[in-house]
């Protein structure tokens, strides 16, 4: 009973990838069973229009009986669809015997179809996607108008389906398109913030920081939150790691001040971070993991730290006190370093709360020889009162803001 060669071609066209990939399939594919079982045909389908082509997307057949797999596809003039589309074929047809143009067609004879259903998978926008069909083998006289309308409300629920998915597959794009730019530019630009130990106001180091200049102007944050939604974070980070070291040797001539590093859990997973720290003095390089990176396997993190320390590299726990998972990264990571986030040191001088906060955690840091470091500081009262609760260094506005590398030179003399 298999179709003629000709009508129905196996990967001789690309299987367009990204145009529907991840489209509820399952979703999709449990509606054409309910409506082929329903209507009691044999197969049912959705397929696509490409070009003077039709690519079968989904297909579902009674007991695998199908003449057609999903990756098919066939000329457009040789099938049912772009006929029914085009009013040249009746969308309800019970007995393709008893229709003559249905009977021209050459697979009506090869599959064969002895009844058809079929409604076009209009968008939003009103441009036709493709088709949504269903048909027997045999002929079927019960049939109906309402087994038709059927059809057309559940075609309704899969065009939104396609039109969300093909906008979700739009946007994916784009940012792909943005984050390749952003590499191609030799984006991020560095600055580094400096760090002041409390105790003599002295420069001890420095965070680097990422800046991007590209459209649209949005914060680093948004950036590598965008380049890990399309598989990059890891080059992005990767990339900002060795700008960072490269940009900071000259200083680490000065004398012994350490920079810090940021990178997300996954990127020092994958352990590429110390191939990227090669040549440079490992054993002053802070890396700093951010409390609002999601951890899955602790254990696969500390597995992936140790050769960092091995070589010296000392490791901080970002953003401290801005949420509960930073104190999950404390416990199980045992960092050499604890970061305060703005959101605990803002107004820390009027508000108990993130005192009482920020002496536990510095009460912790004493208990287990971690270091507490604050961020964020923005007035002589926050300073006073984190140097007063026992903070060892800082960083923040009131201090210096973000520089470049040849101003913090300067700064350092």
């Amino acid at each position: 009973m298999g179709p003629a060669t000709s009508e129905i071609r196996r990967q001789e066209l690309p299987q367009f990838p990204g145009l529907l990939p991840g489209l509820a399939v399952d979703s999709v594919d449990r509606t054409l069973g309910k409506v082929r079982s329903y209507l009691g045909m044999d197969v049912a389908f959705v397929s696509e229009f490409v070009g003077d082509v039709r690519v079968f997307r989904h297909v579902d057949a009674k007991a695998g009986r199908s003449p057609i797999r999903v990756g098919d596809s066939m000329p457009l003039e040789e099938g049912y669809c772009k006929k029914i589309v085009e009013g040249r074929l009746p969308e309800l047809i019970p007995d393709t015997a008893i229709v003559p143009e249905a009977l021209a067609i050459p697979v009506t004879r090869d599959l064969p179809i002895g009844s058809h259903l079929s409604v076009p998978l209009r968008l939003g926008d009103g441009r036709i996607y493709g088709t949504f069909c269903c048909f027997g083998f045999n002929a079927d006289a019960t049939l109906n108008a309402r087994d038709l309308q059927i059809m057309k409300a559940f075609a309704e629920l899969i065009a939104d389906q396609i039109a969300t998915e093909m906008e979700r597959t739009r946007s994916r794009a784009d940012k792909t398109r943005r984050i390749q730019a952003v590499l191609e530019s030799q984006e991020p630009s560095i600055v580094y913030q400096p760090v002041f130990r409390l105790s003599d106001m002295r420069i001890v180091g420095a965070e680097a920081l990422s800046r991007f200049h590209s459209e649209p102007r949005r914060s680093p944050d948004q950036w590598f939150a965008e380049a890990g939604e399309v598989g990059s974070k890891t080059m992005l980070e990767l990339r900002a790691i060795r700008s960072a070291l490269g940009g900071y040797r000259s200083l680490w001539k000065r004398g012994p001040l350490y920079l810090g590093l940021n990178a997300s859990p996954q990127t020092i997973a994958k352990g590429a971070i110390l191939d990227a720290m090669h040549g440079f003095p490992s054993e002053r390089i802070i890396l700093e993991i951010t409390e609002h990176d999601h951890v899955e396997d602790y254990d696969e993190l500390t597995q992936a730290l140790a050769p960092l320390r091995a070589q010296g590299v000392k490791i901080a726990i970002d953003d401290a006190g801005s949420g509960y998972a930073s104190m999950r990264h404390i416990l199980n990571i045992q960092p050499d370093f604890i970061k305060l986030d703005i959101s605990l040191t803002r107004d820390i001088d009027t508000d108990r709360m993130q005192r009482a906060m920020a002496r536990a955690l510095i009460e912790f840091g004493r208990e287990t020889d971690t270091r507490i470091v604050a961020e964020g500081i923005e007035t002589e009262a926050e300073m006073k009162t984190l140097k007063d609760l026992g903070v060892h260094a800082a960083q923040g506005y009131l201090l210096s803001h973000p520089v470049p590398i040849e101003q913090l030179w300067r700064l350092v003399l």
